[in-house]
C-alpha cells in the first residue's frame, strides 16, 4: 500500500472512531459532541474533495502523477506566484487557431436568410402609389403604412387617425389598421370620453388599465366592446391648430407607458412634416392645372366660329379649375332672351339635368345667384330640398353646390355650375379664385354674344360677302312674288364646294379658308344684277335667276364649274385645283323657299353621288 493510499486509509478510519465513541459513553454532553464532530468532520472532508475536484476541472490538473499529498503539500510560493500559469498534461493540445479556422457561410444563409429576403423586402420598400388614387388617396396610402408600422411595433389591437373638425366639432376616422373590423363607420361627437379629453387638452393620454365595466364609455370608436386594456392617444398640431389625434390600443393591461407617448410623439412630427410636403406639391399642382386650363382657353388656335366652338372651349379650360363631379354652363341667348343649359357634363352615374334646359330665375340656386350676381355655395345639399334649375328638373345628387355668375360690364351673361358628392367640397379660396378667373370667360362670352346680335342684324356674310342664309331667303322670297306677279321664269343653283383633303402634313395648315375666297370670287364674276347670291352653309352657296330658266341655270352652273376646276389655287407654297357640285331646280309657278331649295339640294345630291365635279338638274 503505497503512501497515498495510507493516508486516505487513516483520514476515513476517524469516522468509526468517533462512532464507537457515542456507544461506549452515557454522557449526554460528550455524545452531542461527538455528534457534531462527526458531522463537521464529514462536511470538511466532503467540501474539500468537491473543492479539489472543481479546481482540478478547471486548471487542467488531472494529472495521474501528481498525488493529493503533492498538490496539498506545496508551498504557496510554488502554487500562486505573480503570475498565473495554465498547466497541461500535454504542451502539444489541438487548439484552433486562425490559420486552421474557416467559417461556414452557407450555414447562415439556410438557417438565417429565406430564399425570398430580397424580394419581399424590395416589393415592400420600392411599393408605389396605386395609379388611381389622387392627392388625398396618396396621404391615405402613406398614413396607412405608418400605422401600420406603429401597429406592430407596440403589438397593438388597433392603431386608428381621426381627423378633428374644429367647427362641427367631430371626429371623422381618416385610416385605421386593426386586428378587428368592428371599428365604426360614423363621425364620433366630443364627449367625456378619452378621445375627447385629447381634444379638449390638447395633451396625450395614457390609460394602462381599463376596467372592462367601463371600456364602452371610454372607447368609443368600436362598435362593440373588444376588451381593451390599455389605450393611448396623442393630438396632432398643425400650424398651431389641432386638427388630428393618433390613437393606439391594446388588448393587455400596461402595454404602453410615458416612453411610448415620446414615441408616439416622433411619429406625429413626421406625419406634420408629410402634410406640409403634400399641401405644398398640391397647391403646385392645382395652380399649374388652373393655368393651363386658363391657357388652354387663350390657345392661339383657339376660334369662336359659332356657339359650338364656344362651349368646346370653355369645357376644355374648366376641367382644370376645380375638382367636381358635374357641371353646368348657363349660357344667355341674346336673341331668345333667355338662360339656358348650353353644356351639362355628368361624370357620375346619378341623374342630373339634360341641355337646352330653360333655367328659371325665381326661386332656384342659380337663378338667384344670376340675378344678384353673387356666387351662391352650398356645402350639403341633403340639408335641404334645393332646387338648382328648374322646378321640373330631376337630380338625385347629394353633395356640395356652387354656382359662380359670369358678369361683365354690370351685365350677367351666365354661370359657372359645380357639383361634387363630397359635402363641403368647395372652399372659400376656390369661390375666390373662380370669382377671379371667370372675368377672362366672361370677357370671351360677351365679345361672341356681341358678334352673334350684330350679325343679325346685318345680312351679308362676312367672309364672301354674299347674303347669309336668313337674307337670302327673304330677297328670294320677294323676287318670287315678282316673278308670280310678272308671270315670268325662274330658277336656283345651290353650289357645293367638294370634299378635299385638309390634312397639315399635306398643306401646312388648312385651305379650306383660300378654297373658299377664290370660289367665292369665281362666282361673283359671273352674276349678273338680275341674280341673288346667298351662302347657305359653310361649304354651300345659293344664286336665285330671275326671269330666267331651270336649262339657263344649268348651262350657267356647267360654265363655272369648268371655270373653277381649271382654276389652280396657291396654298402656301403649293398650287393645286378643287372642285364644285351643283344642284339646279326651277322656281316657276312655286311660292314656297325651302321647297324650292329642298329640290335644288335633292340635285346636288345627286351630283355629289356621281363623284362630285358635276351639274345635275330636277324637273
Amino acid at each position: 500500500m503505497d503512501r497515498r493510499q495510507r493516508r486516505r486509509l487513516l483520514i476515513f478510519l476517524v469516522v468509526p472512531v468517533l462512532a464507537l465513541v457515542l456507544f461506549l459513553t452515557d454522557d449526554i454532553v460528550i455524545r452531542v459532541i461527538t455528534i457534531a464532530l462527526i458531522i463537521v468532520y464529514v462536511a470538511f472532508i466532503i467540501f474539500l474533495r468537491d473543492s479539489l475536484k472543481f479546481r482540478g476541472s478547471s486548471s487542467d490538473f488531472e494529472d495521474e502523477n501528481y498525488t493529493d499529498e503533492e498538490l496539498f503539500d506545496q508551498p504557496a510560493s510554488e502554487n500562486y506566484d505573480d503570475s498565473f500559469k495554465i498547466v497541461s498534461k500535454n504542451a502539444d493540445a489541438e487548439v484552433i487557431t486562425a490559420e486552421n479556422y474557416k467559417p461556414d457561410k452557407t450555414a447562415s444563409k439556410t438557417t438565417l436568410r429565406p430564399a425570398d429576403l430580397k424580394q419581399k423586402f424590395e416589393e415592400i420598400a420600392n411599393e408605389k402609389f396605386p395609379a388611381e388614387i389622387g392627392h388625398e388617396g396618396q396621404f391615405a396610402f402613406v398614413l396607412e403604412k405608418m400605422l401600420a408600422v406603429i401597429k406592430e411595433a407596440y403589438m397593438a389591437n388597433t392603431a386608428i387617425f381621426f381627423w378633428y373638425n374644429k367647427q362641427k366639432e367631430k371626429l371623422s376616422i381618416e385610416k385605421f389598421v386593426s386586428n378587428t373590423t368592428e371599428v365604426v363607420n360614423k363621425k364620433l361627437d366630443i364627449e367625456d370620453d378619452i378621445l375627447s379629453k385629447i381634444i379638449n387638452k390638447g395633451e396625450p393620454e395614457l390609460l394602462t388599465d381599463i376596467s372592462p365595466a367601463a371600456e364602452a364609455d371610454v372607447i368609443r370608436y368600436y362598435d362593440s366592446p373588444q376588451a381593451i386594456r390599455s389605450f393611448v392617444g396623442v393630438p396632432l398640431f398643425y400650424e398651431k391648430s389641432l386638427i388630428a389625434i393618433i390613437a393606439v390600443d391594446s388588448k393587455m393591461a400596461d402595454n404602453f407607458g410615458i416612453e411610448t407617448i415620446y414615441a408616439l410623439g416622433r411619429f406625429v412630427r413626421v406625419i406634420t412634416m408629410i402634410i406640409g410636403i403634400f399641401e405644398e406639391k398640391h397647391s403646385d399642382d392645382i395652380s399649374q392645372q388652373r393655368l393651363t386650363g386658363l391657357l388652354n382657353l387663350m390657345g392661339s388656335g383657339i376660334k369662336f366660329e359659332d356657339e359650338e366652338d364656344l362651349i368646346n372651349a370653355i369645357q376644355s379650360s374648366v376641367t382644370y379649375l376645380i375638382h367636381w363631379d358635374a357641371f353646368a354652363f348657363i349660357y344667355y341667348k341674346p336673341l331668345e332672351e333667355k338662360f339656358v343649359t348650353s353644356k351639362v357634363i355628368n361624370k357620375t352615374s346619378l341623374k342630373y339635368i339634360g341641355q337646352n334646359l330653360e333655367v328659371e330665375l325665381g326661386g332656384t340656386l342659380v337663378g338667384k345667384s344670376i340675378s344678384t350676381g353673387v356666387p351662391i355655395k352650398i356645402d350639403d345639399t341633403s340639408l335641404n330640398e334645393y332646387l338648382r334649375y328648374s322646378k321640373v328638373e330631376d337630380v338625385s345628387f347629394d353633395g356640395s353646390f356652387l354656382s359662380v355668375p359670369l358678369v361683365y360690364n354690370k351685365q350677367i351673361f351666365g354661370a359657372f355650375c359645380f357639383e361634387s358628392l363630397k359635402k363641403n367640397a368647395f372652399t372659400n379660396t376656390d369661390v375666390h379664385f373662380l370669382k377671379e378667373s371667370v372675368k377672362l370667360f366672361t370677357y370671351i362670352i360677351y365679345s361672341f354674344s356681341t358678334q352673334t346680335l350684330l350679325k343679325s342684324y346685318i345680312s351679308i356674310d362676312v367672309e364672301t360677302k354674299a347674303l347669309n342664309a336668313e337674307a337670302f331667303k327673304e330677297r328670294m322670297t320677294s323676287d318670287i312674288a315678282k316673278t308670280e306677279r310678272l308671270k315670268a321664269s325662274g330658277a336656283i343653283a345651290v353650289i357645293r364646294i367638294d370634299d378635299f383633303l385638309e390634312q397639315d402634313s399635306l398643306f401646312d395648315g388648312n385651305p379650306f379658308p383660300q378654297v373658299l375666297e377664290t370660289v367665292a370670287e369665281a362666282i361673283s364674276q359671273e352674276l349678273t344684277p338680275l341674280n341673288l347670291f346667298g351662302r347657305l352653309d359653310e361649304r354651300v352657296f345659293a344664286v336665285y335667276f330671275f326671269d330666267a330658266t331651270a336649262k339657263d341655270a344649268f348651262i350657267w352652273s356647267e360654265k363655272l364649274r369648268v371655270k373653277v376646276a381649271r382654276k389652280p389655287i396657291a396654298v402656301v407654297s403649293k398650287q393645286t385645283t378643287f372642285t364644285i357640285s351643283v344642284g339646279v331646280a326651277s322656281a316657276s309657278e312655286k311660292s314656297d323657299v325651302e321647297e324650292i331649295i329642298h329640290n335644288a339640294e335633292l340635285a346636288l345630291q345627286k351630283a355629289i353621288e356621281r363623284g362630285g365635279n358635276a351639274v345635275r338638274n330636277i324637273n
